[in-house]
């Protein structure tokens, strides 16, 4: 879980085009006839993209297992003006007040899903949590892009913050563990040091079409990062469609 390192992610993470990201989840939703109604966003962290997607008129919900990360996401809502509500939730245990037109599951949310079991529970949390016809949308990061991280070390040093990140790859398990240690500049000039651990399992294609059958859903689709073709094994990013039936 994001704890220390939620205070640094978004200084650390201004290479991505999150705009981009919240335009690509916006044509999914379009294509599937999705108004700009309720949407849910699991594993939301600080907001990147619920915020964006809020702004192009959709009714956001925020959900997170960590409070961390759901502090930054709240103060990032409230500077840009956005009322979001952010909750502290287990994907796998969802349950929201009232039926979406939609839940999302961005940046990796379910590559934290480490037994085909966890995925079960949050794939029949997320279709009781959507109306009848809503959509399940979710990317993953490729098995092909975790299997080419093992043994990998990255490392960057900024002015206020450096960071080593060391990845150790367990084919039984399917997991890449990532090992982050953290050095941060205080007011003082003194470095504080951090450590977090986490954990994200190549799922394969395949299964989570599977899965996504077993809770009930339909029309499953797999993409090939953000475009609309096919997805394929070597892909970085696997996108992720669904629907709950009508009837």
């Amino acid at each position: 879980m994001y704890t220390a390192f939620a205070s640094v992610y978004d200084r650390l993470m201004t290479g991505v085009d999150y705009q981009g990201w919240a335009n690509f989840y916006h044509a999914l939703m379009e294509r599937y006839g999705i108004p700009r109604g309720k949407v849910c966003e699991c594993a939301c962290g600080t907001g990147s993209l619920t915020i964006p997607l809020a702004a192009m008129g959709y009714q956001m919900t925020g959900v997170d297992i960590s409070p961390d990360m759901l502090f930054e996401a709240s103060q990032k809502a409230r500077k840009a003006g956005a009322m979001i509500p952010f909750v502290k939730q287990d994907m796998r245990q969802l349950h929201l007040h009232r039926q979406m037109d939609a839940v999302l599951c961005t940046n990796d949310g379910v590559n934290y899903l480490r037994t085909l079991s966890d995925v079960d529970r949050c794939f029949a949390a997320v279709f009781a949590a959507l109306r009848p016809g809503g959509v399940f949308a979710f990317d993953i990061s490729g098995p092909a892009k975790l299997r080419r991280m093992a043994g990998q070390m990255y490392g960057e040093d900024r002015e206020d913050v450096t960071y080593l990140w060391m990845n150790e790859w367990s084919e039984e398990a399917r997991t890449l563990r990532m090992s982050l240690a953290f050095f941060v500049r205080e007011a003082d000039g003194r470095y504080r040091r951090f450590d977090e651990e986490h954990v994200q399992r190549a799922h394969e294609v395949g299964e989570l079409l599977a899965a996504l059958a077993r809770a009930g859903f339909a029309q499953g689709r797999a993409l090939s990062g953000m475009t609309m073709e096919p997805a394929g094994a070597q892909d970085e990013r696997i996108h992720f469609t669904a629907r709950r039936p009508e009837a």
